[in-house]
């Protein structure tokens, strides 16, 4: 007998709201078997929780940033004290490996919380006596607001608290509205919040689409700031009608992401560090490598061992350890991600593992997953699609260079600017090369090191604004100059 299919519910107010319809189904990337129900919400319900969020917003904005610290370390204790229910969560909802949840994205999670609420204490306004004419100027953080969060599908639960952690510890009050591919983990964190005493109105949680749900919270009036994360061609929809609006933005959207491989590179850990790149969570990181370019003079090896190292890695049930990458997250996403290897063959390119060349060995409930094969091409044209469009599934397109300049110039050649990879064992090098790529981070003989006290963003069509301890803090507060005079 098939499983009851789980009913999720708006959290508007500090309660969970009734919901008899209609809903969007959510489905089970590793089965395919429709699991979960997520209301398919509008503008009553973003209505309602724009107003729950206003009425709490006087109340949580007065409280010291010490008091609401207290709040978000006990949600943070109790998503910790929670880490495998929520990561086998997240795998069910998102379809990534059990293992990969528990040990990014969830701690990841509590991070969020537990940083947010140490560091935002500590940042303060600043003052300035003139003696000329005898006043004290000073000034103050307040505040902007009810804050409307969009969240993506790939990292739900780690990149929805990476906006909620640093909004609420500013004395915001929120509006999420999660993916309704992966809303699951969103529920969950709403009980967590009931549990820690956190006051009603503070977060509320909307589930639905963009369409609807979405496009209702960017225009609401009474909502100053949208922070979102997704698609470029969605952000730049939610920049033309806030704009108008003046609303506060942060923009965290697509990237072609590069690595540029020198040939004094450690090419044994260059090869581990761009698997890992190209391939956990299937390729479907806002960051990952999808573009590598090599040293004509250790091309061959390194494709030799590229390729070796990508063999090895195991598709299989996210419930499996030894499972390096799961299901692409949806039906229709595959077939994107699947249509992108043919064109790129189209093209001219040459598949060397993966899509077309290899069969998959699945256990039998993941018959009708969403699965695929990490897969490597070579010899794709620099003006193919593949070079230059985002395709956000386990693909990477492998190609020679000769000099610097050219490889710069090849890896800056698309409309994004996300980040990239550089690997190189001269310091000259890695500094060049950095300071002349058009992105927001550039990694040197690593990947996917962050500190959030650091910013993070991208330039072009990757992003507009930047996150982090002190850019979230500016995003999420408007600065109030104060002038007394003193004689």
């Amino acid at each position: 007998m098939a499983a009851a299919v789980q009913e999720l519910q708006n959290f508007i107010d500090g309660k969970f709201e009734p919901w008899s319809g209609p809903w969007i189904r959510s489905v089970n990337p590793a089965t395919g078997v429709h699991e979960i129900n997520v209301p398919d919400s509008g503008s009553d319900e973003v209505n309602a929780a724009v107003d729950a969020a206003t009425r709490a917003l006087p109340g949580w904005r007065a409280l010291s940033c010490a008091q609401r610290a207290e709040y978000m370390t006990r949600v943070a204790d109790l998503l910790d004290a929670s880490l495998q229910q929520f990561a086998e969560a997240e795998s069910r909802d998102q379809g990534k490996p059990v293992w990969l949840a528990a040990k990014v994205d969830i701690p990841r999670a509590v991070l969020n919380f537990r940083h947010f609420a140490a560091a935002l204490p500590h940042l303060l306004g600043t003052s300035k006596i003139l003696s000329e004419s005898q006043t004290v100027n000073y000034t103050t953080r307040e505040a902007v607001g009810v804050a409307g969060l969009i969240s993506p599908w790939n990292l739900p639960l780690y990149l929805l608290t990476f906006k909620i952690a640093p909004a609420l510890m500013s004395g915001c009050t929120v509006v999420a509205k999660p993916s309704e591919l992966t809303s699951l983990t969103a529920f969950m964190l709403c009980q967590l919040f009931v549990e820690a005493g956190v006051p009603a109105g503070v977060l509320n949680m909307v589930f639905g689409s963009g369409a609807a749900a979405g496009s209702a919270l960017t225009q609401h009036p009474d909502v100053p700031l949208i922070s979102f994360t997704g698609s470029t061609a969605t952000g730049a929809t939610i920049a033309s009608i806030t704009a108008p609006l003046f609303k506060k933005l942060s923009l965290e959207m697509g990237g072609k992401n590069a690595a540029l491989v020198f040939s004094d590179c450690d090419l044994n850990k260059t090869v581990a560090t761009l698997v890992r790149s190209s391939f956990i969570n299937q390729g479907q990181v806002c960051l990952c490598t999808s573009r590598i370019y090599v040293h004509s003079r250790i091309y061959d090896e390194f494709l030799d061992k590229f390729v070796a190292a990508v063999k090895k890695l195991k598709v299989g049930s996210p419930d499996d350890d030894s499972s390096y990458l799961g299901p692409l997250n949806s039906a229709q996403h595959l077939a994107k991600v699947r249509q992108c290897v043919v064109q790129a063959v189209k093209d001219g390119g040459r598949v060397l593992c993966g899509e077309t060349r290899d069969e998959l060995q699945l256990p039998p409930q993941c018959a009708n997953g969403f699965f695929m094969a990490p897969t490597v091409i070579t010899d794709v044209p620099e003006e193919s699609q593949a070079m230059k469009e985002e395709i956000f599934g386990p693909v990477t397109c492998v190609r020679p260079f000769s000099t610097e300049e050219e490889v710069v110039r090849a890896a800056n050649g698309v409309r994004y600017g996300l980040c990239a990879a550089v690997f190189t064992q001269d310091l000259g090098t890695a500094h060049r090369v950095a300071h002349a790529l058009q992105v927001g981070t550039v990694w040197t003989n690593c990947w996917l090191v962050r500190d959030l006290d650091l910013p993070f963003g991208g330039m072009k069509q990757s992003g507009l604004g930047r996150e982090g301890t002190h850019e979230s803090w500016d995003f999420f507060t408007q600065q109030k100059t104060i002038c007394l005079q003193i004689s």
